[in-house]
């Protein structure tokens, strides 16, 4: 981003925020997206394939897939699921950021639309209270969403935080949460016969603040699991409600 284009304020001595135009922005959400889209469609691919890329699998019980790979001190994580019955279509109206945050907390405090950049990318912010899980305590999250249609009809949604700066810049830091980065996550949701399809969710979080990497980790764990919860959801969801 140039100079003409963004503007470093000191929010601070400890913190910056960035003011960021909407063009800059734009441009920096569309390029951070597509990479996350293409990370999940590889993870997609490396599923049906059965392994490699360094994933590990941890637990294949009902037809759900969980594996592991390691990427700095924090995994990333993977579930696979062939959801029988729903289809792509009713599946991805629930699988947004908002309504996945309802299944990892129950106790989200808050959850809005920011600024919308373009029919199918927005920036979302999540905040979730005191009596949430350890995970998320007392944090917030700032995050960008990408939905997008394959040709071959694939769909996929991408959801990853902000850099802190520009976060910073877009929704000041409430004072009583830790800012939480959601490093990467999202669907793969492939369309199957019989109005049914196959899910592939990624996340790896970084809930900041001080907690063990191993109980990040262990927890991040039961993040992929949110997939049974969001289809419950997905079936009660109507037909004709759309995209």
């Amino acid at each position: 981003m140039t100079n003409s284009a963004s503007q470093i304020t000191s929010t601070s001595s400890c913190s910056r925020s960035w003011s960021v135009s909407e063009d800059s922005l734009r441009r920096y959400v569309t390029y951070a997206s597509e990479r996350c889209i293409q990370e999940l469609l590889s993870a997609s691919e490396t599923s049906r394939a059965g392994g490699g890329d360094g994933w590990k699998v941890l637990t294949f019980e009902n037809g759900v897939e969980i594996s592991k790979r390691r990427s700095s001190s924090l995994h990333v994580f993977r579930s696979r699921w062939l959801l029988q019955s729903v289809s792509p279509e009713q599946f991805i109206v629930v699988a947004n950021a908002i309504d996945a945050a309802k299944q990892w907390d129950p106790d989200l405090v808050e959850a809005k639309h920011i600024r919308d950049l373009a029919d199918n990318l927005s920036i979302i912010g999540l905040r979730f209270g005191d009596a949430s899980k350890p995970l998320f305590k007392k944090r917030e999250f700032i995050v960008y969403e990408r939905r997008e249609t394959l040709d071959d009809g694939t769909l996929v949604v991408a959801v990853a935080s902000l850099p802190k700066e520009i976060a910073a810049g877009l929704q000041p830091k409430n004072s009583n949460s830790i800012r939480g980065l959601l490093l990467q996550s999202g669907w793969v949701v492939e369309k199957l016969e019989d109005d049914s399809c196959m899910v592939t969710y990624v996340v790896q979080l970084d809930p900041a603040g001080w907690l063990p990497k191993c109980f990040v980790n262990r927890l991040n764990t039961k993040l992929v699991m949110i997939i049974e919860n969001l289809k419950k959801l997905a079936q009660t969801c109507p037909m004709d409600k759309g995209m």
